[in-house]
Parts: C-alpha cells; sequence; structure tokens
C-alpha cells in the first residue's frame, strides 16, 4: 500500500483506518471531512495537525468557528 502525505495523517491523527464506517458514501464522506479538518488547521498556520487538533479540543464551541472565520 502506498502511504501518502494526507493518508499518513489522517490514519495517525485521525485513526481513519481503526474507523468503524464501511458501507455506502460513509467511507468517502468522512475522508472528505477530515481532509477538510486538515486543510483548514494547516491553513490557520498549524505545523502539527495532532498539536492542531487538540488545540481545538480546548475549546469545541468557539476554537473551530474561529478558525472558519465564522461568528
Amino acid at each position: 500500500m502506498i502511504e501518502n502525505r494526507v493518508h499518513f495523517v489522517r490514519d495517525t491523527a485521525c485513526a481513519e483506518d481503526a474507523s468503524k464506517i464501511r458501507t455506502g458514501h460513509g467511507p468517502k464522506n468522512m475522508a472528505t471531512l477530515r481532509n477538510s479538518a486538515i486543510n483548514t488547521l494547516r491553513t490557520a498556520g498549524h505545523r502539527s495537525i495532532a498539536a492542531g487538533l487538540r488545540e481545538v479540543s480546548y475549546a469545541p464551541f468557539t476554537r473551530p468557528q474561529d478558525l472558519l472565520g465564522v461568528a
């Protein structure tokens, strides 16, 4: 299996390979959401996605909105 940069990050930071979502459009939809989260964190300047996810989780109702520019 070829591991590229995005899949490696999705697997290590988001535990994609351990996901129980396996049927229908679920896996593709979740991959899209994970990619969006990773790209948003990178755009916000986070070099470590795992550290960015931890930082966002400290204020789950306000910090993600700040990253997206939603008030």
